[in-house]
């Protein structure tokens, strides 16, 4: 081999062990974000747990049978309360 292709080889070899640290490290990187994702994801769930058991509560006081029933109560209260 002549000095210039192993010169090249060289230049390659030096790139190439770079690329491939570079690699190594964003993978590692990778690992770490997905990782945070995934706890993100997770209390991003019980929050919307914890949203949707709040909303079927304020939902079952509105709906129109409790509101019916409540005053139904008071209509009662107040007719004992004539007699």
């Amino acid at each position: 081999m002549n000095s210039a292709s192993e010169i090249l080889v060289i230049i390659l070899s030096v790139f190439l062990a770079l690329f491939l640290l570079l690699g190594i490290i964003l993978t590692i990187y990778l690992i770490r974000i997905t990782k945070q994702i995934r706890h993100i994801t997770q209390s991003a769930e019980r929050t919307v747990s914890h949203i949707e058991s709040a909303v079927s509560g304020v939902s079952r006081l509105t709906s129109p049978f409790f509101v019916a029933e409540m005053v139904g109560k008071y209509i009662k209260k107040f007719m004992k309360g004539k007699k």
